[in-house]
């Protein structure tokens, strides 16, 4: 992963009736409420998490 590369995530789904790690996960992430943006630098930890909840958002890949 090249220095400074950065992710563009959008959460799509509702937390609510999701188990407490999978909104933790939103909350690490900087989500919390549907259709809120972030950018986040493409790290592994960052990835993971990305995985873990990846049914509730939508991942842009920075050029």
């Amino acid at each position: 992963m090249a220095k400074g590369k950065t992710v563009t995530v959008t959460q799509t789904g509702s937390p609510i009736r999701r188990p407490k790690d999978q909104r933790q996960t939103l909350i690490g992430l900087g989500l919390n409420k549907m259709h809120r943006t972030r950018v986040l630098e493409d790290t592994p930890s960052v990835r993971g998490m990305i995985d873990k909840v990846s049914h509730l958002i939508r991942v842009e890949e920075a050029d």
